[in-house]
């Protein structure tokens, strides 16, 4: 029931948490939309104004009044070529319908207003309102900005500003610039709910949220302006005891004209209200899981009981067979012991007798009255006495391998030497097929112990030797590999058989078809063990058509931190 219950609590946490965020980033991509969307608006619009502003500033009579410096003839002769603009405000363009300039004004030379003759044709602006219009120089491109007017009831409004430079016709240097004023549209979205306003000058123009909501939010997004490192960015606040989403992006980012931000609010009452409505959902039906959890975590305790109890006594079962199994096992490992130490003393018991038989046959083919069949039949003899030697030297480095007794002191072995000795040993034998034998590779250094590795590759060579055919061909390579010294062996002859191939490394396995090869199947089970206790291995590669390729592989030298004798 502990279980259940806690299982269930941590679900309901981590539902709650996943609904939330689940919300959240539903509401960021809403109001991300619904923004993107007022935007593209926006810009349609804009571009629209932008396009008739720039073809104003491209008048004849406004250039001849410049030009000429007729300044008395320019606010009348833009008088009528602004007519359209400033007339009244169901005046429409066939280009731009809809636009309604408030005011227009030029800049001189210096940036500074000049001042209308007529202020009814241009727009009536106060002197600190006709002052702001002023800019540093003459822009060179279209600028945006933002004024605030204030009108005769009391409220203010934000016109919109389009300043566009006047470029002469005759030098082609910027003698003037146009700037009109439209007014700025406040965004109130009954369907999306987003409010959209302009902040400037530290002060947000959002008419819809009345004065005092006006103040908290001006105070919040100048903080998060102030603050932030990018143009724009979002923020929650609690506006009037309202939460609302707040966005805010610069407009006129390179313009001369002091910075504006507009300003879109998102109420989050609904929002709230979903995820309060969803987290109780969610409360309830986890509830209703736990009591159900715990009364089938009841009902299933009582049926588990009774296999638990048969679980308790099968384990107890199971432990005396294990130490059962586990005295069986130390018998085992005891008995193994005996058999190699029976081995290692057998066979260091066997080497007295076979030397003794050795002795007394030499003596006995040394008697001058034998006959010479006599001599040879007891040559044979002697040389099996060598065999005997042989096996018996193997089982006993077996048996030191098997019980973990056999040490090796590395040292740096010159292979390409050691090969170029074995070599000339295997040439000076009587017995076995005539081959050649070649060698290539470079000098490279193995770890090890020489007499050990030595052992491993006579056994290879004179395998190699022995399963070959008469005029075949012994090829050794020698290569480095990314720390190994990589040694392959490989000789004509017949191939392996398949079905062998597993068995070829097995103590006393013969693989060979040639029932006259002498041999006793121990060499590639010892070169094997002692390549692996240098650390290496010993491998087939292949054997098929008419050749047969052993690798075996040793740690070089020098990455072991061993100096090859060269280098001492």
């Amino acid at each position: 029931m502990l279980v259940v219950s806690l299982v269930t609590g941590a679900g309901l946490y981590f539902a709650l948490q996943g609904a939330s965020a689940n919300f959240e980033e539903e509401l960021q991509r809403d109001f991300q939309g619904k923004l993107d969307s007022e935007w593209r608006i926006q810009e349609i619009s804009y571009a629209a104004i932008s396009e008739h502003c720039r073809s104003l500033a491209r008048r004849p009579r406004i250039h001849a009044a410049l030009e000429d410096g007729a300044l008395d003839l320019l606010y009348p002769s833009a008088s009528d070529e602004l007519r359209d603009l400033t007339e009244s405000e169901d005046a429409t363009d066939a280009s731009t319908p809809g636009l309604h300039a408030q005011f227009y004004r030029f800049l001189d030379i210096h940036g500074e207003v000049i001042p209308p003759s007529d202020q009814d044709a241009a727009g009536k602006l106060s002197p600190s309102e006709e002052r702001q219009l002023a800019l540093r120089f003459l822009p060179g491109a279209q600028q945006i900005g933002y004024l605030y007017r204030g009108k005769a009831d009391g409220k203010e409004i934000v016109d919109e500003l389009i300043a566009v430079p006047i470029v002469s016709t005759e030098t082609g240097e910027i003698i003037s610039a146009l700037v009109i004023g439209f007014n700025f549209p406040e965004g109130d979205d009954a369907v999306t709910g987003i409010k959209s306003g302009i902040w400037l000058d530290g002060r947000t123009h959002l008419p819809m949220l009345g004065d005092p909501a006006q103040a908290a939010l001006s105070g919040q997004v100048t903080k998060a302006i102030s603050s932030a490192v990018r143009a724009g960015g979002r923020f929650t606040a609690n506006i009037g005891g309202v939460p609302y989403l707040i966005f805010y992006n610069l407009v006129n980012p390179t313009s001369l004209f002091p910075p504006a931000y507009e300003v879109c609010i998102y109420p989050l009452t609904d929002f709230l209200d979903r995820q309060r409505q969803i987290r109780w959902q969610i409360i309830s039906a986890g509830l209703l899981l736990i009591l159900a959890g715990l009364a089938g975590s009841h009902v299933i305790s009582g049926r588990l009981s009774k296999p638990v109890e048969k679980l308790a006594e099968d384990s107890a079962k199971d432990r005396v067979q294990r130490e059962q199994a586990e005295a069986e096992l130390e018998t085992t490992h005891q008995e193994l012991e005996r058999s190699a130490r029976f081995s290692a003393d057998t066979s260091h018991q066997l080497k007295t007798p076979v030397t003794v038989l050795r002795a007394g046959l030499e003596e006995l083919r040394s008697h001058p009255n034998l006959t010479h069949e006599t001599r040879e039949e007891i040559s044979a003899l002697i040389h099996q006495t060598f065999r005997i030697t042989g096996i018996v030297e193997d089982l006993l480095l077996l048996s030191r391998l098997d019980a973990g007794r056999l040490q090796i002191k590395s040292e740096a072995v010159n292979i390409h030497r050691l090969i170029e000795r074995m070599q000339d040993d295997l040439s000076a034998l009587p017995d076995g097929p005539d081959v050649e034998t070649d060698f290539d590779g470079p000098e490279l250094f193995a770890e090890g112990e020489e007499r050990y590795i030595s052992l491993i590759l006579q056994n290879l060579m004179e395998n190699a030797r022995k399963y070959n055919r008469p005029g075949g061909r012994i090829s050794i390579r020698c290569r480095e590999d990314e720390g190994w010294v990589l040694l392959t062996i490989g000789n004509t002859g017949r191939a392996i058989p398949q079905e062998a191939r597993g068995h070829i490394f097995e103590r006393f396995h013969r693989g060979a078809t040639n029932e006259d090869i002498q041999g006793h199947g121990l060499g590639l089970d010892l070169a094997r063990e002692l390549a692996r206790l240098h650390g290496g291995d010993l491998r087939l590669v292949d054997s098929r058509d008419d050749w047969t390729e052993f690798e075996v592989r040793f740690h070089i030298a020098r990455k072991s931190g061993i100096a090859a004798p060269d280098d001492v």
